[in-house]
């Protein structure tokens, strides 16, 4: 038994069960495809879930996998152990009906004690407690002294989740030695740290109905994992993940940014494996493709990112580092998932903009927390309402809101802070509702059983159809009638419904003079097209044969639009760099809009040369080829896919020869030039490292044209000149006679300022050795009234002077201070702020001079009398 690393312990179990038949596949990607039942993959066996169900067929009855997994139920509980962890790797072999227990059990003892030499005397074995042909293979077969083979019961060694395959467990478990602790019996070994679970076989043998019973399936399945760093701790005989070598060489990057070492201290121990574990979870999620955000899987990923911040301010480091530790967990993967080094720049941008997000939020919030937490005692409970606020108002995660708190003896009222987020929430999905409107929702067809619709539209634009079913108000009807609104199934269509951004076709359905207008095309997760649309004339109804038309005009608009948005993305990357992916996309007949990662507004030098590039790619007339071929020869060609996309083991392959090359399942034009033009309309932000283009083609550009051309059109007419190319000159002249006029008006105001001045001061009234002052004045702009306090500050040493400026219903105060009166003790700044509080307004600044806001225009009168009051409490 040698030392061995985690990367070569990876390749070793791959490669034997290679060796047996069985075949290699990648780990899938982190986002479930097709699975809504999980936000993150967390088992080896989840994204094969598929193949056990018989929804779709493996590549091979034999497979072997290391996936990697998320999980989150005890964020709360990493670092203070050296157990916990959310980001792992589950080596699995998986037999789908081909072999079983024997095989299975035979393998695994094989490549724990024959290629890992791992001594069979440190080994042992559990079994469910009726198992007896499991327990006769290990005894028997395999040689296990039968008092090292454990029956144990259903709690420990039968799997089952609800209803459907389940079935016994065989466990083996791996015996650290004397210096973990005594050990008498595995039966009273418990949750001890000498006894380890490494590898878990699982006999899929019985179909559950969820109530007990249970059926023996035909075809038995295995399903086995085991925990990759938890076999690294047995071969580099180590305590905890913590201390694997590719783990530990992220720690000792993140200590030497921090200048502390491991096991010096438990508090620092606590944070580096905190940030150690969040970092690597954070870097296999982004590397496929979660994007921060306050919902879902975007919002894990954001709270491992700030609870790994927030350590890192615990460990001293008032920085920005995560990203830098980034570099470190891809270099220690990159052998196992290739893509990590080719998403390295955007990896380390997206977890660097988050970073510097968060730490405008942090401190703000910590202030906050801090002040709330210090007046209430150990023990205590801090409002749902205040955690509430610091959510709501600060954006501070209640999640750091309660650990902090816990580390200072205090408790959350989570109740009332789930019942107020609750709350909030329904307000704004009653707002959007409001504003948005609804629409029918085609999830009522989602349980239809009607065949799957024949999709012909990649080559025709007119089909011969059937009618498979009709639906009127979400049920199912025998036909639809003129002015009916509705869903038609066929069994065959040319529409292409919506899908990676493209939206559904529009055209006609027809069979003799009736005609069902379609105005939109989705497809179920079954595969069956719904044509929403209405009745313009006659009827149709289920089994009619039927001509099903798209509008040709719409589709090859849309075309071009898909067209161009491949066409945009190469030219971004050539600009701006290869990290940037496409982050969402929608095309339609008038417009592409694309998303995509890049942590900066792009300028308008990179926007035009994207757009030339883009055209000059048109103006080639490079053709466009659409191929279908192997998932792993798209992949050699290069191919660029969509993050966290579902892709088959066949894809569809879009290719601009030499320009560009993605997986695609969407429709396109056949060659660069018939998008004829490319403009690109505009570019903004839409979400933190994400930007968003949309631009036009074809007849688009020319309708574009056409609007600017009458906007000009207009503006020379109003403007008086008679060429549109006319319009600078005319308007530069324009604003040098505004900005003199504006001038002329300032200079009026300041005379018409300094002439009242004297009179201000006239009415003052003694008070503590300074005289107070206080004036209301009707339209003088802010600059003018800055300028009249200036006047009396240096001309009056002792005074304390209020001016209010009223425009329309607004209004704004300007409190000065002499010389003399701010040593008396004058504040302006506080001063203005007391006043403009009467009227429910904010304001205040430095001790000679101050601004504030006025909230209620009626009650200033009243807050200006009570000047020479509040001055008092300053100047005694």
């Amino acid at each position: 038994m040698e030392w061995m690393g985690l990367n070569e312990l990876r390749e070793k179990y791959l490669t034997f069960f290679e060796s047996k038949n069985h075949t290699r596949m990648a780990s899938a990607n982190l986002i479930p495809q097709g699975d809504n039942s999980l936000l993150l993959i967390n088992s080896g066996m989840a994204p094969l879930k598929k193949f056990f169900l018989g929804t779709e067929t493996p590549p091979n009855k034999r497979v072997t996998t290391c996936q990697k997994c998320i999980r989150t139920p005890d964020i709360e509980r990493v670092g203070k152990t050296a157990r916990h962890g959310t980001y792992f790797e589950m080596l699995g072999n998986f037999s789908f009906g081909d072999y079983f227990k024997t095989e299975a059990i035979q393998w695994a003892w094989e490549f724990l004690t024959g290629v890992l030499e791992i001594p069979a005397e440190k080994l042992w074995v559990t079994v469910f407690e009726s198992d007896d042909e499991a327990e006769e293979i290990w005894v028997n077969k395999i040689g296990v002294p039968k008092d090292r083979v454990v029956r144990l019961g259903k709690a420990d060694n039968f799997w089952e989740h609800g209803s459907g395959p389940c079935g016994p467990c065989s466990e083996i478990h791996f015996d650290r030695g004397e210096s973990y602790g005594p050990f008498e019996s595995f039966e009273q070994a418990g949750d001890c740290d000498r006894i380890i679970e490494i590898w878990n076989l699982v006999f899929s043998q019985f179909d559950s109905d969820g109530k007990g019973n249970y059926a023996e399936m035909a075809h038995k399945n295995i399903d086995t994992g085991m925990g990759l760093e938890r076999l690294a701790c047995v071969m580099q005989g180590v305590d905890n993940l913590f201390e694997v070598d590719t783990v530990q060489n992220i720690m000792k990057h993140i200590s030497s940014i921090a200048g502390v070492s491991y096991k010096e201290n438990e508090k620092t121990d606590v944070s580096l494996r905190v940030i150690t574990d969040h970092i690597r979870s954070t870097v296999m999620m982004v590397g496929d493709g979660v994007t921060a955000s306050n919902t879902g899987r975007g919002y894990v990923l954001r709270r491992l990112l700030r609870r790994a911040a927030r350590h890192g301010r615990l460990l001293g480091i008032n920085k920005p580092f995560l990203f830098e530790v980034a570099d470190t967990v891809i270099d220690e993967n990159k052998c196992a998932y290739p893509e990590l080094e080719e998403k390295r720049g955007y990896i380390k941008k997206l977890i660097l903009t988050e970073e510097e997000s968060f730490a405008k939020t942090i401190d703000t919030g910590m202030d906050l927390l801090n002040g709330m937490l210090s007046r209430i005692e150990k023990g205590g409970v801090l409002s749902g309402d205040d955690a509430f606020k610091l959510s709501d108002t600060y954006g501070f995660p209640i999640d750091l809101t309660i650990e902090i708190a816990e580390e200072k003896g205090v408790s959350v009222d989570t109740e009332k802070f789930a019942e107020l987020a609750a709350n909030a929430k329904a307000i704004a999905r009653a707002d959007r509702l409001a504003k948005g409107g609804s629409s029918w929702d085609e999830d009522a067809l989602s349980g239809i059983t009607l065949p799957k619709t024949k999709f012909t539209g990649y080559t025709s634009l007119s089909e011969a159809s059937t009618v498979l079913g009709v639906f009127k108000d979400g049920g199912e009807v025998s036909e639809l009638n003129e002015g009916d609104d509705g869903v038609i199934i066929l069994d065959t269509t040319p529409f292409y419904a919506e899908s990676g951004g493209q939206v559904g076709d529009k055209g006609t359905i027809t069979i003799g003079e009736s005609r069902f207008a379609v105005s939109d095309t989705k497809k179920t997760a079954n595969g069956q097209y719904l044509h929403f649309g209405t009745v313009e004339m006659g009827g149709i109804g289920k089994g009619d044969t039927v001509s099903a038309d798209v509008d040709k005009t719409l589709r090859y608009a849309t075309m071009r639009n898909h067209t161009a948005a491949h066409l945009l993305q190469a030219a971004l990357r050539k600009v701006l760099g290869d990290h940037v992916h496409q982050a969402g996309s929608y095309v339609d007949s008038e417009h592409c809009r694309f998303d995509f990662s890049h942590f900066e507004a792009v300028t308008a030098e990179q926007l035009a040369e994207v757009e030339s590039i883009v055209n000059t790619n048109i103006f080639d007339a490079i053709p466009v080829t659409m191929t279908e071929m192997p998932i792993e020869e798209a992949r050699k060609l290069g191919a660029m896919a969509l993050f966290g996309e579902k892709y088959g083991n066949v894809v569809r392959v879009v290719e601009a020869k030499g320009v560009s090359i993605e997986f695609c399942g969407g429709t396109h034009i056949d060659n660069t030039s018939r998008l004829g033009l490319f403009h690109i309309v505009s570019e903004n932000s839409v979400a933190a490292g994400v930007r968003r283009i949309e631009a036009v083609t074809g007849s688009g550009v020319l309708s574009l044209l056409g609007n600017y051309k009458a906007v000009t059109d207009t503006a020379a007419h109003m403007l008086k000149v008679a060429k549109p190319d006319e319009l600078s000159t005319k308007i530069k002249a324009m604003q040098s006679e505004i900005k003199q006029l504006e001038k002329e008006n300032s200079d009026l105001n300041a005379k018409l300022a300094a002439s009242q001045t004297g009179d201000i001061m006239s009415d003052a009234e003694q008070v503590g050795g300074v005289r107070v002052a206080h004036a209301v004045l009707k339209g003088v702009p802010a600059d003018s009234l800055r300028s009249m306090g200036d006047d009396i500050k240096s001309g009056n040493d002792d005074a304390v002077c209020l001016i209010a400026s009223v425009n329309d219903d607004s209004a704004s105060i300007l409190c000065v201070c002499g010389k003399a009166a701010v040593a008396a003790g004058a504040n302006a700044g506080k001063i203005v702020r007391e006043v403009s509080a009467l009227t429910g307004g904010k304001g205040g600044g430095r001790p000679d001079s101050a601004m504030a806001g006025v909230g209620d225009v009626s009650k200033l009168e009243s807050a200006l009398n009570s000047c020479a009051d509040i001055v008092k409490g300053f100047v005694g």
